[in-house]
């Protein structure tokens, strides 16, 4: 590894990226699957987590502001205790009152604070790395964080089918208070800025800079997140809705435990992160912004085979199988896609815009989802016992979408 890449303040923020993703992953991963355990409800679960989204959503921008105009480090480090701090509110207060809500507001809350946590996370690298080792640094942070996600749910799938939800949270405090810790001692340049009025009209003033930039001097980036959106509504939201049902509810899978195959197929969501990462760092001087779309039509190929499992198959192990190596395959190319336009996001935008403009990009990519998760919450519900239907669907859909959305691109 290039020692001007791999700084001390590189490495910190990839180590505390590795322990916060673990906690995020984990957690992320027990409470919805601890509300379908309660109710057994895929309408619920979807509506849940539709929910769930709605903070990121309203705070992304807000992140971007406050990435460009505060030290990015400090915002890492209270945003960590923060969150380890709700995981305590909730792990009291879980024994009485209605559990729902308080899964509900926690998991908002959890979202939330991502909203505003990853745009400093995004920004903080330019400021780091040279432009010409961006692609690098996007790639080993990506890798890192898949690692974790890869650990997060898999460890969280045993822990809780052996110990319960109590026990997760616990780790998953221990871990954001770790990250906090190791992430004080970063140091990433910063340059104050000046305000432009009050913070409404300085928020005013941010947010139209950052689509003007989007809109007007660099528009292909506006198109493809237009596309991304689209993608989120009807094949990332069958994905995580259909994962925790399917596995959980509907597939007949003898005397596995089914909790723990979830946490299995979530592991290899995160190993297909991993390797993408990795693919992205080894690739990454072959990889055109101009052949994005073949990486996002692979993704909607890859819904197909899932579909004609649930259709042709009555052993759920088989199809279980399929489904969780059909998303190793779409986290694959969706990670290398990924790196690849954060990579050209942060190389073409001016330092002083970069956390504004990822911020748009996060809240308008992220708008799709939670719309897209109440939708096949419902839809599973209706469709009980043809499942298969609804994952076709997503599937043309999406390919429908990458097809005509990058047609002209390449």
């Amino acid at each position: 590894m290039d020692r001007k890449l791999f700084s001390k303040d590189l490495s910190l923020v990839v180590i505390g990226q590795i322990i916060s993703l673990f906690g995020n992953a984990a957690i992320r991963f027990a409470l919805p699957l601890y509300l379908l355990d309660l109710t057994g409800s895929s309408a619920l679960y979807g509506t849940v987590t539709a929910c769930a989204f709605i903070p990121a959503i309203l705070l992304s921008p807000v992140g971007g502001m406050i990435a460009d105009r505060v030290n990015k480090r400090n915002i890492m480090v209270l945003l960590d205790l923060f969150t380890a701090a709700v995981l305590i509110a909730f792990s009291l207060c879980m024994d009485g009152g209605d559990v729902i809500l308080f899964i509900t507001v926690t998991l908002m809350l959890l979202y939330g604070i991502a909203g505003v946590y990853q745009p400093s996370v995004q920004a903080s690298i330019p400021a780091l790395v040279g432009t010409e080792d961006l692609m690098a640094a996007n790639s080993i942070v990506n890798t890192v964080s898949s690692f974790a996600a890869l650990i997060g749910p898999v460890l969280g799938g045993i822990l809780y089918s052996a110990y319960g939800l109590k026990a997760i949270l616990r780790v998953c405090v221990a871990c954001f208070v770790l990250s906090a810790a190791m992430e004080s001692f970063i140091r990433i340049p910063f340059q104050e800025q000046a305000s432009k009025g009050g913070i409404l009209k300085t928020a005013r003033s941010d947010l139209a800079e950052s689509i003007r930039f989007i809109r007007k001097e660099k528009p292909v980036i506006g198109r493809v997140v237009l596309a991304v959106s689209g993608i989120n509504l009807f094949l990332s939201a069958m994905i995580v809705v259909a994962l925790p049902y399917l596995v959980t509810e509907v597939l007949d899978l003898g005397t596995w435990q089914a909790d723990r195959l979830y946490g299995y197929a979530q592991g290899a969501l995160a190993a297909g992160g991993l390797a993408g990462g990795i693919g992205a760092g080894i690739f990454a001087d072959r990889l055109a912004v101009e052949k994005a779309g073949r990486l996002v039509t692979a993704c909607a190929v890859c819904v197909f085979p899932i579909g004609a499992a649930l259709l042709l198959c009555s052993s759920g192990v088989f199809v279980y199988g399929v489904m969780t190596v059909c998303c190793f395959l779409i986290m694959v190319f969706s990670t290398v896609f990924t790196v690849q336009m954060l990579s050209f996001v942060q190389a073409e935008t001016p330092q002083e815009l970069i956390g504004k403009v990822i911020a748009v990009i996060l809240t308008v990519s992220m708008c799709a989802q939670p719309l897209g998760n109440a939708f096949y919450g419902v839809l599973f519900e209706i469709c009980r016992g043809c499942e298969y239907a609804v994952v076709l669907f997503s599937g043309v859909s999406s390919l429908l979408i990458a097809v005509f959305s990058f047609s002209d691109k390449r």
